[in-house]
């Protein structure tokens, strides 16, 4: 059973950091694609960035400049860098992964930005 397991959330100040990191278990191939979604109360989730196995990636607007994700030493890991915090950065942030159609997602992590 695919599981992913996400770490690093947390409470912080706005124009504080946070890194977010995700792994995964019981997989053996490597993922097309993992990624990172955020689900703010009342809000619908959305894609804050992704990155294929082939290093490509891609960011929401609001993160653009803010926001660093890359893959993890090994494999099926990714993180997240999170600098300059806003408060609407806050949100439940899940890890997500793609291989060949089948999408997997991890429980979230939560991340409160202080104003």
């Amino acid at each position: 059973q695919v599981q992913l397991v996400e770490s690093g959330g947390g409470l912080v100040q706005a124009g504080g950091s946070l890194r977010l990191s995700c792994a995964a278990s019981g997989i053996i191939f490597r993922f097309n694609d993992m990624g990172w979604y955020r689900q703010a109360p009342g809000k619908q989730r959305e894609l804050v960035a992704h990155i294929t196995s082939g290093g490509s990636t891609g960011y929401a607007d609001s993160v653009k400049g803010r926001f660093t994700i890359s893959s993890g030493s090994a494999k099926n890991t990714v993180h997240l860098q999170m600098n300059s915090l806003k408060p609407e950065d806050t949100a439940v942030y899940y890890c997500n992964a793609l291989l060949r159609g089948d999408q997997y997602w991890g429980q979230g992590t939560q991340v409160t930005v202080s104003s």
